[in-house]
């Protein structure tokens, strides 16, 4: 692409892709071009690419005032163009106005109307005469908070009603910054060789052996690719680790793996089944896990489990189901743009089936894990409200003796489990909120079969 910057066209790309529907930010964001680049255009990409996405719903907002037609439909490319280019004048305070302005007319040639790039020199130069948005602290009512950190409106109001104005936004803050890095020690020796390679860390808020990492790219460390140290969210750890102890143990809904190892990890003399229905995804957690010391007590099977018919042979079951993702909007800020709110009654279906099929394979005595990443309780508590009154077999375990357990055991720091019973614990379960605690949103229950 003639006359722009490496990351300003590989973040086109990216954002353009997403916007047509298809990919996720996060695996985009490591295919081979971008890898490619320098450390420095990477980073540039990650940032164009995640601040465009977070700050979108505002972007729009400015771009249509200034539009002859506000309700004009764009070409995809200009609508990315002028998003790329907008964000660059409005939140950044190091790009050349000259760079932001001049390469995203560029990235506009590419769309069918000939006169789109003088259009989006016009509505650029036009922003870049705005003043920066500001930060607010005074926000009385959702209208203004789903404002003033782009996030839609319907979601706000959920929040508002389900954790309160204060609680919300926590949330929208959180997800409008880059989410923190969290590495799991897994080696003895692995703090000390991360520290030799100049990656700067900090203790983490609630598991002993995971540590936040404070700058330094972690992945490029010969620690990360020996396998001694492992990228993956605090909430998913604390999840996991909930999970407890197995002598036959399935991980129902398997990839991308992070919770898998860490059951395997926990439970060395255990046989674990890992199922999902993605193939590929399947295919890369298994090339992800080979090597480890775990890896051949693993086996891997492509399943839709709410189809399956299970036979009550497991002692342990984690059911990490597919769900709307709505705790991770900082690590995948595309998620507010696609998601509609009948589609949380969609994903309560499909859940209830598959913690219904999962329920089959416990054996009595035995305990089950049902988590999402989502805040909503469409796919959380009423999912398992629902299960259980299908079930008189089953019961659920309060969250308060795991999390007594796992500081008794040396995995939670004090502090972090009594932060965790102090405001994370809700009618026996467990719900993280991002800013609220420095993690993903997640949700889990522990069921139990009777004997």
């Amino acid at each position: 692409m003639n006359q722009v910057a490496p990351a300003r066209a590989a973040a086109f790309e990216i954002l353009l892709t997403l916007e047509r529907g298809s990919g996720h930010s996060d695996e985009l964001l490591y295919q081979p071009a971008v890898v490619r680049l320098s450390p420095q255009d990477r980073n540039l990409t990650t940032n164009l690419v995640m601040g465009t996405l977070r700050w979108q719903l505002a972007l729009d907002a400015r771009i249509a005032a200034l539009l002859a037609r506000p309700q004009t439909q764009l070409d995809p490319s200009v609508r990315v163009a002028l998003r790329l280019g907008a964000f660059q004048l409005l939140y950044l305070d190091r790009i050349p106005v000259y760079a932001a302005i001049g390469e995203s007319v560029e990235l506009a040639k590419n769309a069918e109307n000939k006169f789109a790039a003088g259009m989006v020199n016009a509505i650029l130069r036009k922003i870049a005469k705005l003043p920066k948005p500001k930060e607010t602290n005074e926000v009385t009512n959702s209208a203004e908070l789903a404002m003033a950190y782009a996030h839609p409106q319907w979601l706000v109001d959920r929040w508002v009603i389900a954790f309160g104005m204060q609680s919300t936004k926590q949330i929208c803050d959180y997800d409008q910054l880059p989410a923190p890095t969290f590495i799991r020690l897994i080696g003895s020796e692995a703090e000390q060789e991360l520290l030799r390679e100049g990656i700067e860390l900090a203790p983490s808020s609630f598991l002993t052996n995971v540590r936040k990492v404070v700058s330094g790219d972690v992945s490029s460390t010969a620690a990360f690719r020996n396998g001694v140290v492992r990228i993956q969210d605090e909430g998913s750890q604390l999840v996991a680790e909930i999970a407890g102890q197995g002598q036959r143990i399935l991980d129902a809904c398997a990839a991308p793996g992070g919770k898998t190892a860490i059951l395997a990890e926990r439970n060395p003399d255990a046989a674990i089944t890992a199922y999902d229905i993605s193939k590929r995804r399947l295919a890369a957690m298994q090339h992800a896990l080979q090597d480890t010391p775990y890896g051949a007590r693993i086996h891997f099977e492509s399943v839709d489990v709410a189809n399956s018919k299970l036979k009550p042979g497991f002692d342990l079951v984690l059911c990490d189901a597919p769900c709307s993702g709505t705790g991770t909007l900082a690590r995948n800020p595309e998620i507010r743009h696609r998601l509609k709110p009948e589609e949380l009654n969609r994903q309560h279906g499909r859940q209830v089936a598959i913690l219904h099929a999962v329920m089959g394979g416990v054996k009595a005595g035995g305990r089950l894990l049902y988590s999402t990443c989502s805040l909503e309780p469409e796919e959380n508590e009423a999912v398992v409200r629902t299960c259980l009154d299908s079930r008189d077999d089953f019961e659920l375990v309060r969250i308060d003796g795991e999390l007594e357990r796992l500081e008794r055991d040396g995995i939670l720091h004090a502090e972090g489990a009594k932060q965790l019973r102090d405001t994370a614990v809700i009618d026996g379960s467990l719900r993280t909120l991002p800013g609220v605690h420095s993690c993903d949103g997640f949700f889990a229950a522990l069921l139990t079969r009777r004997a």
